[in-house]
């Protein structure tokens, strides 16, 4: 009995462990390629020869992390390095899985950081030769300068009635991650013709080889193209409308007239000050006694209201106000009609397309080296885990294994250095925060400024209060705009008139006395002293 049950362990122990093999096995062979950069990459990776390539690639360590990976080391350099693959791998049977890890340790502003999946070079071809030229199947990864920031996938087809090949690019492309940490690209290629690319794990776009939605240009070309040899006629006419050729411009039609006139009901209001010049010679203003006029020039006093306008309607040349003319028609045009003689947009007939052709799946070429050809601004860059698989939870174990731990790390990093430079404010509160100061300097707050920035320093003491901070800024803000907007403003001479003349007096006055007040404020906000003038002024 005993030596039965010895025997039943004994099978159940070889079964065991022949399905953990097996399982191992047909997971390895689901594996086409895979580099994690634990040895340095000398002899397997080879470095481009070329003389565009002067940038440095290094063996080195993730920041933070035991795990390396191959660096970018040197800024504004152009870089090339290729692996060969033992094995091409075929991308026409069954789904394909192409992946890798990126980290932008010091950003990236403008720069590439994708990789080419190359086919089969010509003969003659080495790896020490790799260059910008060598041709690839797919390109794949971030790449980001100026207007361009998007994760590429570009594919790279034959078409077989040309032979030429033509690079079909991802239309809408997801957006590279804009922070430092290091992030997952996937690539799936699915037998239906799908294309999925994912972020950290996280699909961002699905999309179809053969829909002329999804790739620009569609890698099946339209059935019919237009002519080149086609030309509009020369009678061809596209106006849809035009002047009426039988109208006539009216005789009392002036297109001299001036839009606006003087206001001849105007009258200069009483006790304006014809000989008083709005600004005048600060008196209290005295000359540096560093100024040296040999080499500055003569000193002139800085100019300040007339304090004589605040008490009368006005300084200075009085003019009568300027109205709109009431005869004024402007240029006269005849009006349109229907075009008699309108064709429509001409274009030229379509033609059956000589390159057409029919397409049940892309005719993939298959990936025979895995190269990395970019120009980049910034150093730090550090490729890692570049994978080849053929099943996608492959893929998915190796970002559980590979990736994620790394990224949990960074992440919890990162958002400890952002509360520690926010002194434990929570992100939105930062932002909230650098806009209020960003309103604070406002100049026309005034005295009004240091009531502002007192709010911001005990709300930032008291995060629970910021909503409160926000409400209050927004009160004061919006009351001084009101105040600056209603509160009066001095009379322009040009539009004074009779009608308004106790009134414009009241308020030339109001506006002068806050126009000087303003200025005396923002002086003291700048600490600046009286003007000196200089030649180079003039």
């Amino acid at each position: 009995m005993e030596e039965t049950r010895r025997k039943i362990w004994a099978q159940y122990a070889f079964l065991l462990l022949a399905c953990c093999f097996f399982s191992q096995l047909y997971a390895t062979s689901d594996v086409k390629f895979y580099e994690s950069f634990d040895e340095a990459f000398d002899g397997r990776w080879i470095v481009s020869e070329k003389e565009d390539y002067s940038g440095v690639w290094k063996h080195a360590k993730s920041e933070g992390h035991d795990d390396y990976g191959l660096l970018v080391s040197e800024k504004a350099r152009k870089y090339a390095i290729v692996k060969e693959l033992d094995n091409v791998v075929d991308l026409k049977d069954g789904t394909v899985v192409l992946q890798y890890e990126v980290r932008l340790q010091d950003g990236l502003e403008c720069g590439g950081a994708y990789i080419k999946y190359l086919r089969p070079q010509e003969a003659g071809w080495t790896a020490k030769g790799f260059d910008n030229e060598s041709p690839y199947t797919i390109m794949f990864g971030p790449d980001k300068c100026g207007a361009t920031n998007k994760v590429h996938f570009i594919l790279k087809h034959k078409n077989p009635k040309s032979g030429e090949y033509v690079e079909h690019h991802l239309k809408f492309p997801p957006s590279v991650p804009a922070d430092k940490l290091t992030h997952v690209y996937t690539a799936v290629l699915k037998p239906d013709n799908d294309v999925l690319i994912l972020v950290d794990g996280e699909e961002k776009k699905k999309a179809n080889f053969l829909s002329s939605d999804d790739f620009e240009p569609p890698l099946i070309p339209a059935v019919t193209i237009p002519d080149p040899e086609d030309k509009k006629p020369e009678d061809w006419d596209e106006r849809a409308k035009i002047p009426d050729p039988d109208a006539k411009k009216p005789d009392d039609w002036d297109e001299d007239a001036p839009m606006e006139i003087e206001d001849e009901e105007a009258v200069k209001p009483e006790g304006w000050l014809d000989d008083e010049p709005e600004d005048v010679d600060d008196p209290e203003a005295t000359k540096p006694e560093d100024w040296d006029d040999e080499e500055d020039g003569e000193w002139e006093a800085p100019k300040v209201d007339n304090p004589k306008c605040a008490e009368a309607p006005g300084c200075g040349e009085w003019k009568r106000p300027m109205i709109r003319n009431p005869v004024y028609k402007g240029k006269w045009h005849a009006p349109l009609i229907d075009n008699p003689n309108y064709k429509g947009i001409w274009k030229p007939r379509d033609i059956p397309n000589p390159d057409y052709f029919e397409l049940d799946k892309p005719n993939f070429e298959p990936i025979a080296a895995i190269g990395i050809e970019i120009w980049t601004m910034q150093d730090g860059i550090l490729f890692d885990n570049i994978l080849i698989a053929s099943d996608e939870e492959v893929a998915e174990s190796y970002r559980k294994t590979a990736w994620k731990p790394k990224f949990d790390v960074e992440k919890e990093k990162q958002k400890a250095e952002e509360e520690a430079e926010s002194g434990g404010l929570k992100g939105y509160q930062k932002l909230v925060f650098d806009l209020l100061y960003k309103v604070a300097g406002i100049p026309f707050l005034g005295e009004h400024k240091t009531k502002v920035l007192d709010l911001l320093e005990k709300a930032e003491k008291q995060p629970n209060i910021t909503v409160g901070v926000v409400v209050s800024i927004v009160v004061v803000v919006f009351s001084v705009l009101l105040k600056l907007i209603f509160g009066g403003k001095k009379q322009q001479p040009a539009r004074a008139s009779a009608e308004t003349e106790k009134t414009d007096g009241a308020e030339t006055s109001t506006s002068n006395s806050q126009a000087a007040e303003e200025k005396e404020e923002q002086s003291e906000d700048a600490g600046a002293a009286p003007r000196r003038r200089t030649r180079r002024d003039n």
